[in-house]
């Protein structure tokens, strides 16, 4: 199980990289391991503002489709297009180019709810 300690994670399973005031967000490899294969990434809120686990997409596999949450109040700048031809990317690469959105951080103290690696990997494996 990969579980970058660079990262951040939330409870409903995404990751955040946070470069100054930007973060990125996908779901971990946990996330895509229990969903299978990802056939479609759908993101409907680019440039709009969303507060913390509002749902800002979804994600469909096979058998199941699943909300996505948002870990960050901020606005969404940036949808990984690429994922429209390619949504196997999440499964494959989940940290690298299987990315999801980018966000502008609109409440950095927000950032204390997020769980480190170590939190979340006692959080899946608990």
């Amino acid at each position: 199980m990969n579980i970058p300690s660079e990262l951040k994670y939330t409870k409903d399973h995404e990751w955040i990289k946070i470069e100054g005031d930007t973060a990125t967000v996908g779901i971990t490899d946990f996330a895509q391991g229990e969903l299978g294969d990802i056939v479609y990434v759908e993101v409907d809120t680019l440039d709009e503002t969303l507060d913390v686990e509002e749902v800002f997409g979804t994600v469909e596999a096979v058998k199941t489709v699943s909300d996505l949450f948002l870990p960050l109040s901020g606005e969404i700048i940036e949808f990984n297009e690429s994922l429209e031809d390619e949504p196997e990317k999440v499964n494959t690469d989940p940290y690298g180019d299987g990315w999801m959105i980018k966000l502008k951080i609109s409440d950095t103290s927000e950032l204390d709810n997020l769980l480190s690696a170590e939190d979340y990997k006692d959080l899946i494996s608990g």
